[in-house]
């Protein structure tokens, strides 16, 4: 494994063949911790390639805290509803917040569904419901981020005091919160020697048999801890409960000597590690959000003012204190960090009704976690996104299904193009295998284009052949094309261009 990441570096064709292999959690960080910080940061990059992983970048926003009103709440909620950013449900706060105004916590739960449509990721979660905090710890001024490292526990005692009582009452409610998320989160950190933090680790299992039971996507938040027995801990136990996500907490719970190489690290071997081809980051200083996102960082939890995330990423030792409004500031670092490619940087919403749409045209049970080849078709957004009324409210023109019900009577038949190689176009593939005579893929990146072609021969009994990136030559030698891209510009203009092909949207 060691030669192989090493290689992987430079290679992705060498990341590829990592993916098609059983990863062994020590093997990776070990290979992982022996390269420079310029090479881990370079394999991040490599492996956040699709897809090796997803390629988005986006912020989840933390839009909540106990002491806010329930207008600035909504507010904060219909903003990041607006930029199509995931909403970071901490279900402590929104239980205060509804208790102060009168309301069964879920019941806010609900007006905040009710109101928007982007996806919903819960935390704070337990056994009974949302955890409850005495106020000692919802009005926390976030003193363990403001002195910086090492975390010795809690510089005040007071973490991990609950309000078992007042959760017990909510009992009843607990399977409804969950519905009404799209994801939910767990708590690996006691396995990492932090007993004190978090829930403990059967608590975690619990509310993750819970999440599956709704099919829900599951994210497990982990400390970067020494960057490398801790991150083996973390990452270990992650994977024998069987999450999708990774969420790395640096800041204050980063205790490496070089806290940058091993942020790089925990990134770059996450990456490699994850099912659901996501890594995030629910706590980083500022240093570690640029060396995060150069090294293949996905999505940056932040926040609203009061809200804890609001201080935890962006900001430094001194200035990281309850109150600060990170969404902009993280929105800035991203942008100067991540260049743009397919999609804006971070992506808006027009970006998640595509994949909605991608997810839609596919159907469900064709799509993470479900495997095609070697590896998940899509990721954890594609399990994530059906729980949204974004994805309710996207429609497409026609789906895979419909796709074969043409095939079946003659309308797509002999050689059939497929433009764009991404996960759609597996789909469509697997579909029709045995419904046509042979299959062209075509993208504009060779890379996409090689690796699918690679991935759908290992499945398929239709013969698959490359397009070698040229649409006129892969139109002109077919009998029937089809557009697998749910972006409608994109769409419009193959479909503008080349008469005759089938569109999705």
């Amino acid at each position: 494994m060691h030669e192989l990441i090493r290689e992987a570096v430079d290679n992705p064709g060498t990341a590829w063949e990592i993916i098609k292999m059983d990863r062994d959690v020590t093997e990776v960080v070990d290979a992982v911790s022996d390269l420079s910080r310029e090479d881990k940061i370079k394999l991040g990059a490599t492996f956040k390639r699709f897809p090796l992983a997803c390629d988005l970048t986006e912020l989840i926003v933390g839009t909540c805290a106990s002491d806010l009103e329930k207008i600035d709440l909504m507010g904060n909620c219909m903003l990041s509803d607006t930029i199509g950013a995931t909403i970071h449900v901490c279900a402590y706060a929104f239980a205060d917040i509804a208790e102060s105004y009168g309301m069964r916590p879920v019941e806010l739960m609900r007006e905040v569904r009710e109101t928007t449509e982007v996806p919903l990721d819960l935390d704070h979660f337990g056994r009974y419901g949302p955890m409850r905090f005495p106020r000692s710890i919802t009005g926390c001024g976030g003193q363990c981020y403001l002195e910086g490292p090492p975390f010795e526990g809690c510089p005040r005692e007071r973490i991990h005091a609950r309000l078992l009582d007042r959760e017990k009452e909510g009992l009843s409610d607990r399977e409804e919160w969950v519905e009404l998320s799209s994801s939910v989160a767990v708590n690996l950190t006691p396995v990492q020697g932090a007993e004190t933090h978090a829930a403990p680790l059967e608590e975690a299992e619990e509310v993750l048999e819970l999440a599956r039971k709704h099919g829900k996507g599951v994210e497990a938040i982990m400390f970067v801890g020494d960057g490398y027995d801790d991150l083996i801990s973390g990452f270990e136990a992650g994977l024998e409960m069987g999450v999708d996500v990774f969420v790395l907490e640096g800041g204050p719970f980063n205790l490496a000597g070089d806290r940058l190489d091993a942020f790089a690290g925990a990134v770059a071997a996450a990456r490699i590690l994850t099912p659901g081809k996501i890594v995030a980051t629910n706590g980083a200083y500022e240093d570690e959000c640029r060396i995060g996102l150069r090294a293949g960082l996905n999505a940056i939890i932040t926040g609203f003012p009061k809200n804890h995330h609001g201080y935890m990423c962006g900001y430094t030792p001194g200035t990281a204190r309850r109150g600060k409004f990170g969404l902009p500031r993280v929105m800035k670092i991203m942008r100067e960090e991540v260049e743009s490619g397919l999609t804006p940087v971070p992506i808006q919403k027009a970006q998640l009704e595509a994949l909605a749409a991608a997810v839609k045209v596919s159907g469900t049970e064709n799509v993470y976690p479900r495997t095609l080849g070697y590896t998940y078709v899509g990721d954890a957004h594609w399990a994530c996104l059906p729980s949204t009324p974004l994805y309710e409210r996207v429609e497409v023109k026609r789906d895979v299904n419909a796709l074969v019900k043409m095939a079946e009577d003659g309308d797509i038949h002999g050689r059939v193009a497929i433009f764009g190689a991404r996960f759609v176009s597996w789909v469509i593939a697997d579909k029709l295998d045995g419904l046509v005579d042979e299959f062209v893929i075509v993208d504009r990146d060779p890379w996409v284009e090689q690796v699918t072609v690679d991935n759908l021969r290992s499945e398929l009994r239709t013969d698959v052949h490359p397009g070698n990136s040229d649409d006129e030559g892969a139109y002109s030698s077919a009998d029937s094309s089809i557009v697998s891209t749910t972006i409608p510009q994109i769409s419009a203009k193959i479909s503008g261009k080349f008469r005759d092909t089938v569109t999705l949207v």
